[in-house]
């Protein structure tokens, strides 16, 4: 983003006090980064709402179809992080902030008047474009603002909604779906947007535009639709109930033959979309190899607990999002002292301790799935998941591009961004296949959803429903419920094998103080 940089980084000694000006500045990137982070944990809790209320004919929609209302935003991000770099080169990045703004404020009404799941599925499609440009914009116009010396103090402001965001994320959503209705997770953008609008108007500087980067376009064709096929082939598994379906074959094998394509063809242009040469550093190929399978596992597993309050346990959504609260409280607590101790000390001793808590807080979730087990104990698994959360994100990023060189960090930043959006993605689409592959395993659970279908349309229940209803007489609903949460703690250790397998790389992270030819204070951070 060279027409962002143009200004001279302060000198050594200059004043590394912030300005009101650069707060003034700050005040607005805080705005748009609440915004695009928030959005992603409150729609976590809508999911089961979704389900219903947009369900057609009676028929509840399958959770792995509701989950694109969550991977189609997050790939969106993953698409359009890439293209930032270039737009805001070529445009500015005022022009472009206010723009993804509008266009997040925009998509967000569009959400608010959806009609069925299928429409409310593109439509976040459409504001994820708006929101993946709001964090390495954000980052671009405060390292303009205040330059490199003050970035560490900025981190902690920059650091604010993106520790808040797991936080009131879960409990906002569930607040607004209780007290009014699923329209206004979407319908609260409005507001927001219209005020950050206005204020970035007149608070940022005017841009300095100066184009210097070509735009990869074949790069652009080839790794967009090819991510998207691949991932709709995945999230096909659940309804055709095998791999060897032609409608998970077909839209898997193109995505994946456009994605090697684009694989081979990010060698040829000066400036690739991705720049996968940055993979010949080892020390950034085992941070990406690391935080990849992380992040799929994690978040995958994440999106499963306000679905599973509400499904198993009855929880209302706002409660459910009260009860995910302490994952977030968790992060905070930790991830402060996590960057702190990664600029002191090598991070393969800080890491390891960081996927302990991890891993410890997975085991005791997927111990905890029963009906019947206290709801403190659960919430507790979910503060040590979150400590441990604190403790691994920050100092996996600062390995990556620490002994990268200067002119390679934008790059790095933005290929380790992507590649986040992409494993959270798949980490759900995954996940969420497991989960519904289970539930469908489950006789008890389609025969409640057949007799629930048969009463929304006021018909006879289904003879093989009725008959097993009555063979289970009183057990029938708690042995629906023991399904469900076996269910839940199936799609549990399938991320807690995944996580083990990271210690693989973990161990492989540098254990001993590495002199980079460029150290960041902070790596740039994304949600």
């Amino acid at each position: 983003m060279t027409a962002d940089l143009t200004q001279d980084p302060p000198a050594a000694g200059a004043n590394d006090k912030l300005t009101k000006e650069i707060f003034v500045v700050a005040g607005v990137v805080v705005l748009g980064m609440i915004m695009s982070i928030l959005d992603i944990t409150v729609v976590n809790v809508a999911l089961p709402t979704f389900q219903t209320e947009l369900a057609e004919n009676g028929r509840e929609i399958a959770y792995s179809t509701v989950a694109w209302t969550v991977t189609g935003y997050t790939l969106a991000l993953a698409v359009v992080i890439p293209v930032t770099g270039w737009a805001a080169d070529r445009f500015g990045t005022k022009k472009l902030f206010l723009g993804a703004v509008t266009l997040f404020t925009l998509g967000s009404a569009l959400c608010a008047t959806a009609w069925s799941i299928e429409s409310l599925i593109a439509f976040r499609v459409l504001q994820g474009f708006g929101g993946g440009m709001l964090m390495p914009l954000g980052m671009t116009i405060m390292t303009r603002a205040a330059g490199p010396a003050r970035m560490g103090k900025l981190m902690a402001i920059l650091g604010v909604p993106m520790l808040l965001g797991p936080i009131l994320g879960p409990i906002l959503g569930g607040w607004l779906i209780d007290a009014a209705s699923w329209h206004w997770v979407f319908l609260i953008n409005l507001p927001l947007g219209i005020v950050t609008i206005v204020y970035g108007f007149f608070a940022l500087p005017k841009d300095n535009v100066n184009p210097s980067e070509s735009f990869d376009f074949v790069g652009m064709l080839l790794m967009s639709p090819g991510l998207a096929l691949f991932l709709y082939g995945v999230s096909k598994i659940p309804s055709t109930g095998t791999v060897a379906d032609a409608e998970v074959l077909i839209p898997g094998i193109l995505g994946v033959a456009l994605i090697v394509a684009f694989v081979l063809w990010s060698f040829k242009p000066k400036h690739p979309l991705l720049d996968l040469r940055l993979f010949h550093d080892r020390q950034f190929t085992v941070s990406v190899i690391t935080m990849f399978l992380f992040a799929g596992a994690f978040f995958g597993a994440l999106l499963l607990v306000p679905t599973y309050f509400q499904q198993v346990r009855g929880e209302s959504t706002l409660k459910a999002g009260l009860l995910v609260a302490p994952q977030g409280l968790g992060a905070m607590l930790v991830m402060p002292i996590a960057g702190t101790l990664a600029d002191k000390m090598p991070v393969g001793r800080i890491v390891p301790f960081g996927f302990a808590g991890i891993i410890v807080g997975m085991i005791g979730l997927a111990s905890s799935t029963s009906p019947d087990t206290p709801t403190w104990h659960i919430c507790a698994w979910l503060f040590v998941m979150g400590l441990g959360m604190g403790g691994t994100m920050m100092p996996i990023f600062t390995a990556a591009l620490r002994t990268l060189t200067e002119h390679e960090v934008a790059r790095g930043s933005t290929l380790l961004n992507v590649i986040q959006q992409i494993a959270s993605s798949a980490g759900v689409a995954v996940i969420s296949v497991v989960l519904t592959n289970k539930l469908n395993n489950s006789d008890a659970i389609s025969a409640a959803q057949a007799a629930q279908e048969a009463q929304a349309k006021g018909q006879q229940v289904p003879s093989a429903a009725a008959e097993l209803m009555a063979k289970l007489g009183d057990k029938f609903q708690g042995t629906v419920f023991s399904d469900m949460a076996d269910a839940f703690q199936t799609s549990y250790i399938v991320a807690l094998v995944i996580l083990v397998l990271t210690l693989i790389p973990v161990a492989l992270l540098p254990r001993k103080k590495e002199e980079g030819l460029n150290a960041p204070q902070q790596p740039t951070m994304m949600h």
